[in-house]
């Protein structure tokens, strides 16, 4: 079985934990290919030398049975866009703060390993997004999380927003976000959006910091085509997807729906969503204890 490691040289690397990662790998006889931001990470944390044979280009994995990812949710992103094969399951080992994609606790190594070498390794589907522009090349950018449009500068941009061509609204302010369930615990929930559990087929538009207050979220069916029309006063926007951004001019459309693709995400054997969601929000958590 080939493991494809993955981390960023921005991740809070602890030397125990990526200790543990090779100690597992070699105890259950995995195979694996490492990224090269990871090897680096390894030698200077942990003092782990890699064999240049195991590392694979930045910005491709290689084929493998399960992709492992170390570090917070943005590495876990940065991560399955560089899978060609999306039906690859993905787990996520937490040395981040909040991390409701890698939900695995650093202290839980050696039990993820050991699941995956009984193939007892339990994943999700997850809902995707593609978008597509003419600013972006008129190919398809997928996103996990969200796409979202934000000003770059100081103006206000107003934002024509269809949904299966009938207007919805117009968001006047810094932009605009349209999140997977997935992703309605992330940016979407800054700017107010509703928590979504990851099974719902839906998807949510939130505007972001909205100059007319009565602008509230809105819940649609997956199954809706989104087009955004940017009004920026001439003014160059921002489009991101996930932790990818492209810059875009004043007058551009965005289409966004659903992505045929879906990513098949790790979960953690013993607890769920609503576990991961009270113990992150700490709900029901008495301060005056």
């Amino acid at each position: 079985m080939n493991i494809i490691l993955f981390s960023r040289r921005n991740s809070a690397h602890v030397a125990s934990q990526i200790a543990d990662i090779f100690a597992a790998l070699d105890r259950y006889g995995f195979d694996y290919s490492i990224n090269e931001e990871f090897v680096e990470a390894a030698r200077d944390t942990a003092g782990i030398v890699v064999d240049p044979g195991r590392i694979y280009p930045a910005h491709r994995a290689p084929h493998g049975d399960v992709m492992i990812c170390y570090g917070g949710d943005g590495t876990l992103l940065d991560g399955i866009h560089r899978l060609e094969d999306r039906s690859t399951p993905v787990a996520g080992i937490n040395c981040g703060r909040l991390g409701f994609l890698t939900e695995n606790n650093g202290d839980a190594i050696d039990d993820l390993f050991a699941r995956i070498a009984r193939s007892e390794l339990r994943t999700e589907p997850r809902t995707m997004l593609a978008a597509t522009c003419r600013d972006c090349g008129g190919t398809s950018l997928d996103a996990l999380n969200e796409i979202s449009i934000q000003r770059r500068g100081a103006t206000m941009t107003s934002i024509e927003t269809y949904i299966d061509g009938e207007m919805i609204a117009t968001y006047y302010g810094d932009g605009v976000i349209v999140s997977t369930p997935t992703g309605s615990t992330a940016y979407s929930l800054s700017a107010g959006g509703p928590i979504v559990a990851p099974s719902c087929r839906c998807l949510a538009v939130a505007p972001i910091a909205p100059h007319n207050l009565t602008m509230r979220p809105v819940v649609i069916p997956d199954t809706s085509r989104i087009e955004l029309v940017l009004r920026s006063r001439g003014q160059e926007a921002l489009l991101t997807a996930d932790n990818r951004t492209y810059p875009l001019e004043d007058g551009e459309r965005i289409a966004i729906r659903c992505s045929g693709e879906r990513l098949f995400l790790a979960t953690p054997h013993n607890n769920s969503f609503y576990d991961t969601l009270r113990n992150k929000m700490m709900w029901g958590i008495d301060r005056r204890d």
